[in-house]
């Protein structure tokens, strides 16, 4: 209750504000009778005082000190008799209660400090009453609509009306969680403000693009994720009403999402682990592979072209499980990304992969095009919300769901091929019969030998002279010799590169512009990631 509310009590009829009018709006929690000098160390913040002055009406400047110490308190006002034992409060004492904005209050003398009191505290308790039935309808509106199925879209609706403003469910990327309701773009309007993840309290925000008011109200999803109500237009701190209504609702939202989230993680594990038992092998009967599959929407009759994905370069963060703990929000926003905007691509999560599906139709005129445009999506998508970047490699074509497991080997190889050349966030395509897959057919000890003979001058060189200069070199050649890009890709000086590639002609005693010394070179350097699996 505000202390311009007490003057519309009916029973407290006379009651009116002599001092500190700027300060109305202070909210009253309790009252508090005055009758000692040193009730000051008794106060509490948001305490409502009443006094008939006795002890200090042979000494006023002591009014002057309580005031000071009742507005360092918080308390909520002052109210005094000023008719009985005080006959008016000093004017310096109104000039201080109106520089610190604490009311003071001319109280009715046919009443006694008891009944002001009572009808204080009545007026308190009634006031608590009306808002805890409030809350406890609105929560049990709100908890019907979810135990009805009719979901939280529905919800949302209702809440819109009740507040009769529009409103906004998010998830912790800013994304929309709910069928949007504004054009607005949070994640553009939010970017570079960081919200702690443990905030409670609603969270107030003005956007300078679109001039709109709106405050975020937390909302779990899982246990360490989290999302935002976000209502649209200014709500006043006042306006008790409102703020209950829709806290409540964000508490029901909040069990409802974290049901759903539970659910979801164990149907996605449960899928995923025949995903990658297949895959592993671990299931042998095609009758039951195929089975299983179709639980899952993965039909073998299907077509499918496959991609396995995988972070570039490191993800910085202290510890293991915090980078892991990113990895997987990265990987869970993919998935999201897919589940809600894309039909018939299935998503996995293999150990620092992620795995997608293409359902391949027949009037589908080129499925590489389609395959790509989705993956270049995701990558923008990904170096948007993370800052990080991703890179896929691209299966041929497979027939069937039994294929996939060939296909998932071949996005694997062209995963490992584009990362030999020092790319980041491409999209390297397997091709069928290439250079590696030729060589896989030849003996190891054969591609031992060749190794050996075409690079043999490196072997009296330092194991970390030796790697920096192949790696220079296989970068240098994958560029077809081109000194900028390759010192771009190493993130060295050009001057460097130039350096390198001399000292390994001269290791070489070979000139790296003669075509059967570059075309021996670039096979040896195949051939090195091969024997060293």
């Amino acid at each position: 209750m505000k202390i311009f509310e007490l003057l519309t009590i009916p029973q407290l009829a006379g009651m009116r504000i002599i001092a500190g009018k700027a300060g109305k709006d202070r909210e009253v929690e309790s009252v508090n009778m005055m009758d000692a000098p040193d009730i000051i160390q008794f106060l509490n913040k948001n305490e409502f005082l009443v006094t008939t002055a006795y002890h200090l009406k042979d000494h006023p400047h002591m009014l002057s000190e309580l005031v000071t110490a009742m507005a360092e308190q918080g308390c909520a006002g002052l109210g005094i008799k000023t008719k009985r034992f005080l006959n008016e409060v000093p004017a310096e004492v109104i000039s201080l209660a109106d520089q610190l904005t604490l009311p003071i209050i001319e109280l009715p003398l046919e009443l006694s400090l008891g009944q002001i009191v009572n009808f204080t505290f009545q007026t308190i308790l009634d006031k608590r009453a009306a808002e805890l039935k409030l809350v406890l309808e609105t929560h049990k509106q709100f908890t019907n609509i979810i135990m009805q199925g009719k979901g939280i879209q529905l919800l949302l609706q209702d809440l819109s009306k009740m507040i009769n403003r529009p409103v906004q469910l998010i998830d912790q990327h800013m994304k929309p969680i709910s069928q949007p309701i504004t054009e607005l773009d949070f994640h553009s309007l939010l970017d570079g403000i960081s919200i702690p993840p443990t905030k409670i309290s609603p969270i107030s925000l003005t956007t300078i693009a679109s001039k709109q008011d709106f405050t975020l109200f937390p909302v779990h999803i899982s246990e360490k994720k989290y999302g935002f109500l976000i209502i649209i237009g200014e709500i006043k701190k006042t306006d008790q009403f409102t703020l209950l209504t829709i806290e409540q609702a964000a508490n029901v939202i909040s069990f409802s999402l974290i049901k759903e989230n539970a659910l979801r993680q164990h149907d996605r594990s449960i899928r995923n682990d025949f995903f990658l038992h297949f895959l592993d092998g671990t299931l042998s009967s095609q009758d039951e592979i195929t089975g299983r599959a179709a639980e899952f929407s993965l039909q073998n009759n299907q077509m499918y072209i496959c991609a396995v994905g995988k972070i570039d370069g490191e993800l910085h963060h202290p510890t293991y499980t915090q980078q892991h703990e990113k990895a997987d929000d990265l990987y869970d926003f993919i998935e999201g990304e897919l589940s809600t905007k894309k039909h018939g691509i299935h998503f996995f999560k293999k150990g620092e992969s992620c795995i997608l599906l293409f359902e391949v139709h027949e009037d589908r005129m080129n499925p590489g095009t389609y395959v790509e445009s989705n993956l270049i999506e995701l990558q923008n998508r990904v170096s948007s919300y993370f800052g990080n970047t991703i890179s896929f490699g691209v299966s041929t074509l497979c027939q069937n769901f039994l294929q996939t497991k060939s296909a998932y080997k071949e996005a694997v190889d062209a995963l490992s091929q584009g990362k030999l050349s020092k790319k980041k966030e491409y999209i390297q395509t397997y091709h069928t019969k290439d250079i590696m897959e030729l060589m896989r057919q030849i003996p190891q000890e054969d591609l031992r030998n060749f190794y050996a003979f075409a690079l043999e001058g490196f072997k009296e060189t330092k194991i970390e002279e030796e790697q920096s200069l192949l790696e220079t070199l296989l970068v240098y050649l994958e560029t077809h010799c081109q000194i900028s890009e390759t010192a771009k890709r190493l993130f060295v000086h050009r001057n460097t590169v130039v350096y390198r590639i001399e000292k390994c002609e001269e290791i070489l005693g070979k000139s790296l512009k003669d075509p059967e010394t570059t075309l021996q070179i670039r096979l040896a350097l195949r051939i090195k990631s091969l024997i060293e699996k």
